[in-house]
């Protein structure tokens, strides 16, 4: 518990990265205030345990750091002193088990989110960590006060430190909306732009497949991307047609390259492998097996198994002709081509890219320009896949932060 004279910290954003900010400080014996806009916390944190909560992933540590791509170096600081087996271990000290599921995803045993985080902020308040919800900040006063919207009005808030833990501009409904941007960079602070990451794509469907096959899964199946080096990468999953397009994990997987192929040229292009299970070899020979009098979509099903949206894909986007070629029709089930014209919104997207660029921050996640004010989470300029690799990041460098501010504290 912190003492009268302890220096008072303010957290803004109460998602993983604040809270476990705040968890850092407030165990150190300092008063700590944590403010959220919404009306309760973690609100991004719950919806994201909806459908199971993928908190980390069980994979090697160094293919698992690899999935920061060029920010790796950066992500692999924060990891060192807080890994996904700490954060497991971390887990399991509020009283939560863990497992590993097929995939190498690790899950609370109840795969909700909802138990972990009310033993967490149990854990909080018994700590002393005052949560103030409802409170919108609005930056700084001229007197480097703290500046809150409030249903009450406007408030300011005195702190000796700062964290900003605000997230990205993905789902805004659930609080973060990216209006700090501007309120940073009025401070000389270096952002480099959002943008939709964990996103969906567009594709120029026609009114049948839209209607027809909108929601549908694409399970069993493999994609491969080209990008403008000739370097390619192939990788089985599923994914799901939609009204607008393509969604799911398997693009997700790709969507940062997708994204900037199609800021570079335009447009991009997914190679689709309906039948990842059988050689090209197999597929040219079944689909060139004499069929008869039946129908090819009855020929493709009795012969391969294919049919539903696989089927209608193969009709969607390939020219009468080359359904009645063998070679172009077996050559599109190893890899039809699907042109993906751009991303779908920000706020529709599961993360952001983008954010404060980690040349901005010292070692402790303070920003250069702003003596004593913090950032940590989703606003940080990193992206990575779904899969557990958000939430660790997130985890890690809002426990960075704290150590930081302790740190700063220390010597200031």
């Amino acid at each position: 518990m912190s003492s009268p004279s302890s220096p008072r910290i303010a957290i803004i954003g109460a998602g993983p990265a604040g809270l476990m900010a705040a968890e850092v400080l407030a165990q150190a014996g300092h008063a700590v205030s944590v403010y959220d806009a919404m009306p309760s916390v973690g609100r991004k944190f719950l919806l994201a345990g909806v459908g199971g909560m993928n908190i980390t992933h069980s994979e090697a540590l160094a293919p698992f750091l690899g999935r920061y791509a060029e920010r790796e170096a950066d992500i692999a600081a924060l990891l060192a002193d807080f890994s996904p087996e700490a954060l497991r271990e971390w887990i399991h000290g509020l009283g939560i088990a863990t497992f590993v599921g097929s995939s190498g995803r690790v899950f609370p045993t109840d795969m909700k989110a909802a138990p972990l985080l009310r033993a967490w902020l149990h854990r909080l308040r018994t700590a002393g960590v005052q949560l103030q919800v409802r409170h919108r900040w609005l930056g700084w006063t001229t007197e480097g006060e703290l500046r809150f919207a409030t249903p009450e009005g406007e408030v300011a808030v005195r702190a000796d430190a700062t964290v900003l833990a605000l997230g990205g501009a993905s789902w805004p409904r659930l609080g973060s909306d990216g209006q700090w941007q501007t309120l940073l960079a009025e401070r000389g602070v270096d952002i480099a732009p959002l943008k939709p990451a964990n996103c969906g794509f567009e594709v120029n469907w026609s009114q049948h497949l839209r209607e027809k096959f909108a929601g549908a899964p694409l399970k069993t199946v493999a994609l491969r991307f080209r990008a403008a080096n000739g370097q390619s990468e192939y990788k089985a999953g599923e994914f799901v047609i939609s009204e607008q397009g393509v969604e799911g994990s398997l693009i997700y997987a790709f969507a940062a390259r997708l994204r900037e192929q199609i800021a570079e040229a335009g447009s991009a292009y997914i190679e689709v492998d309906l039948l990842p299970q059988h050689s090209a070899e197999r597929v040219l020979a079944e689909v060139s097996h004499p069929r008869g009098a039946r129908s090819l979509s009855s020929h493709l099903q009795s012969r391969l198994g294919l049919s539903g949206v696989k089927s209608a894909l193969l009709y969607e986007c390939l020219s009468k002709p080359a359904l009645q070629d063998p070679a172009q029709l077996a050559a599109a089930i190893k890899a039809l081509p699907i042109r993906l014209q751009r991303p779908r919104p920000l706020a529709e997207a599961i993360s952001t890219a983008g954010g404060v660029r980690f040349e901005a921050l010292d070692a402790g996640l303070m920003l250069r320009a702003l003596p004593g004010v913090f950032c940590a989470g989703e606003m940080l300029d990193w992206e990575a896949p779904t899969g557990g690799y958000l939430l660790t990041a997130c985890f890690a460098s809002g426990r960075a932060a704290g150590q930081g501010v302790l740190r700063w504290l220390a010597t200031a």
